[in-house]
């Protein structure tokens, strides 16, 4: 089969397509997924870099991927050939407690990932995707889309009426975008790009704020709130934007961590205390909630937004894509 394989942390130039990798066979216990189209995320370019220090090499990256059931190990009974699927981006959280040896067991990093014709996964590490998504569609769900899901349903438990800040427009903060208008909240969108405001506006965002041009961007929300703080915040930015998020949200109010665009800093904690802040780290999630986000996207009948789909062999050029920050929503490569 053909594989897309990272075989040293030197970024781009260690991306290397073998198209002579054996069809992996599944154990008991395990399926072998015929992939049809996978997703990008951020980490993915971290992985190139070998700055997870989990991660093997030479590996299969990327965690996101969809296609069709090709064989069943033993014991397998959830799954038969030809079932759409999607791998889980943790091959062992089937719910509760996330679990130690959680990022030993996500795929793309300390095991083989989906960038090829064939990827193996265990049986708890996949799930039917909804029927009314494409492959590629249904691609974009295991890491950003959850990511998503567990920071404004499951954590934030969000409830019509309320507020929530989404910082950027990339995979997370679309879909974070979504789930927040699913459930009634009145969402402002930060961006640098008035284009990509616009999309978002089009997506149901109620108000907009271009920090370029608005340096002060949490005091410019609190401005279009009627003065108030509000009560959630996605912050993908970090350390570097995470003292304005304080100052934004409001007491008793939740920020939910999910990455760091923006760099790394110094944080003072006192704000934290003093507003009684609920301040998450959100790492993906579980099948479980995997599972209760499909319903939720089956119920509606939401579609991802895709920014570009690439051919497999077009794999770097997905990659610079990416790099080069003007995507909005997802981009995935055709298997």
């Amino acid at each position: 089969m053909r594989a897309w394989e990272v075989l040293a942390p030197t970024g781009l130039d260690g991306l290397a397509l073998n198209r002579d990798r054996p069809v992996p066979e599944p154990g008991p216990g395990q399926i072998v997924m015929r992939v049809r189209a996978a997703a990008l995320n951020y980490r993915d370019h971290g992985v190139l870099r070998g700055v997870y220090g989990y991660t093997k090499f030479p590996v299969i990256p990327l965690s996101d991927g969809a296609g069709e059931v090709a064989a069943c190990g033993p014991a397998v009974t959830q799954f038969r050939e030809g079932d759409r699927v999607a791998g889980t981006f943790f091959q062992s959280w089937p719910g509760g407690r996330m679990p130690e040896d959680a990022s030993r067991n996500s795929l793309g990093g300390m095991i083989d990932g989906v960038l090829a014709d064939y990827a193996l996964l265990t049986a708890v590490g996949a799930i039917h995707i909804p029927a009314h998504l494409s492959f590629e569609e249904a691609a974009t769900l295991p890491c950003a889309a959850l990511t998503a899901w567990n920071a404004v349903v499951e954590t934030a438990r969000i409830k019509a009426g309320e507020t929530i800040a989404i910082l950027g427009t990339g995979g997370v903060s679309v879909f974070a975008l979504a789930f927040a208008k699913m459930h009634g909240a009145t969402v402002f969108l930060i961006s640098s790009s008035d284009e990509k405001l616009a999309r978002g506006r089009a997506l149901g965002a109620d108000h907009l704020v271009n920090y370029r041009a608005t340096s002060e961007w949490d005091a410019e929300i609190r401005k279009l709130n009627g003065g108030a703080g509000v009560d959630h915040v996605i912050e993908v930015g970090g350390a570097n934007t995470l003292s304005r998020s304080m100052n934004l949200v409001r007491q008793g109010g939740g920020i939910y961590v999910i990455g760091a665009l923006a760099g790394a800093g110094s944080i003072d904690p006192r704000m934290i205390n003093r507003k009684s802040i609920r301040l998450q780290g959100i790492h993906v999630g579980s099948r479980d909630m995997f599972a209760a986000m499909n319903r939720a996207i089956a119920a509606v009948g939401l579609r991802p937004q895709i920014d570009r789909v690439f051919a497999f062999d077009d794999a770097k050029a997905a990659y610079l894509h990416q790099q080069g920050g003007t995507h909005f929503g997802k981009i995935v490569m055709s298997v």
